[in-house]
């Protein structure tokens, strides 16, 4: 049972994990104790239709969010989407929440962070100790991937016949953006924390990107097979699609982590928190074909 006192936020709840967590925290919670954060003072009226507080703060704005985080209890941070500049930012959020009195944070991390080979990890590590030095009872989420991070190239991927990576035969443990936002909700509304805690969450299936490749195919009824390269060819292919040189590079890393096993995870903490199987991501495919074709 949630605690029905408690006033909780949620950063970024404009954007796509973060007003999915907003909608769970509101099956939880009355709306009157929730309070969303945004960027933007356009994307207020959407939540605040739903009768919820919206504060505005920027996570490079430390004076910013200490108001915004003021008469907060229970604050769940959602990583920043700016890649490079996430470290910085988190720890402005972090000494904010301190000097505003929060009393428990949840942190959207990476999967196994503390020992994973992915470029990402590393500003979710510094942040992760930001967190633990700062005396601020915390829950690390160590979220796997999306599966709607591989979905996102299923159209060029029927449209091609092929879907690139550099992932060779690692085990992708996806979960959809949903099974992970009601997980942080879980998490955040928990009535006491049993001291700090580190959640590892991944789907309960995992797969390898041929069999993602063939999954689309079968879903669409078209040859679509998994092309694999190495990480330098990969990132190149990224780049001559039209994405920047530095994302590109990320991405490919990111598939290179995987095939040493970065995304793969079989503890189902996941479907523990939620209460329920992990989204299959065989439907997810199936959903992003059917909106494809």
């Amino acid at each position: 049972m949630a605690n029905q006192t408690a006033k909780y936020l949620v950063t970024g709840a404009s954007g796509q994990l973060g007003a999915l967590a907003v909608e769970a925290l509101l099956a939880r919670v009355p709306a009157g104790n929730v309070v969303a954060l945004v960027r933007r003072p356009e994307a207020a009226a959407p939540l605040e239709a739903k009768g919820i507080e919206v504060r505005i703060g920027d996570y490079t704005d430390r004076a910013a969010l200490e108001r915004a985080f003021n008469g907060i209890d229970r604050l769940l941070l959602i990583s920043s989407s700016e890649i490079g500049q996430r470290a910085p930012q988190h720890i402005n959020a972090i000494e904010a929440a301190k000097a505003a009195g929060v009393g428990f944070i949840a942190y959207t991390s990476i999967l196994h962070a503390d020992t994973s080979p992915l470029m990402l990890a590393e500003e979710h590590r510094v942040t992760e100790d930001a967190i633990r030095a700062s005396g601020i009872p915390y829950a690390l989420l160590r979220n796997g991937w999306y599966t709607e991070n591989k979905t996102g190239s299923v159209a060029a991927a029927i449209e091609h016949g092929a879907y690139i990576g550099a992932a060779g035969e690692g085990r992708i443990s996806s979960a959809t953006r949903r099974d992970y936002a009601e997980a942080a909700v879980a998490v955040l509304t928990a009535d006491e924390t049993a001291g700090n805690a580190v959640h590892e969450l991944a789907g309960d299936e995992s797969y390898s990107m041929a069999e993602f490749a063939a999954e689309i195919a079968r879903a669409a009824g078209k040859p679509v097979a998994y092309r694999d390269m190495s990480q330098a060819e990969h990132a190149a292919a990224l780049e001559a699609a039209g994405l920047p040189g530095p994302f590109a590079a990320i991405l490919a890393d990111s598939d290179a982590g995987t095939a040493k096993g970065a995304l793969e995870d079989d503890s189902r903490t996941l479907s523990a928190l939620i209460g329920r199987p992990t989204t299959p991501w065989r439907e997810t495919v199936a959903e992003a074909v059917r909106a494809a074709v």
